[in-house]
């Protein structure tokens, strides 16, 4: 079962058991790591990726499997990427340029 990190937060919160854990440590409880495990919110599910209905992984895989290549698929893929986390990072300005960046490289190949 697929629940999102503010989901999860606001659940765990309701049953008092919210204040013996950082924001960090219930995130990575959130998608069934434990408080020592330093991968589970960077690496297997970074809050950027996690933050809508659906993982980006999920989005971007289903986008790019009709790709008449794989290059055009990995282009496909990098823009989606920068795109649906946008608003989630530090500089959307960057992640939009990125975007780009590898839109042009796809326009230019097809």
């Amino acid at each position: 079962m697929d629940i999102n990190y503010s989901e999860f937060k606001s659940a765990y919160n309701k049953m008092n058991k919210f204040d013996s854990f950082d924001d960090q440590e219930l995130e990575k409880l959130s998608y069934g790591g434990t408080e020592n495990d330093d991968n589970v919110s960077t690496v297997n599910h970074p809050a950027h990726y996690t933050s809508g209905k659906q993982e980006a992984i999920n989005i971007i895989e289903d986008a790019i499997k009709d790709a008449k290549d794989p290059v055009d698929g990995m282009l496909q893929a990098q823009v989606l990427k920068y795109m649906l986390r946008l608003w989630l990072k530090n500089n959307p300005k960057e992640d939009a340029e990125k975007a780009r960046w590898y839109l042009s490289r796809l326009i230019e190949k097809l």
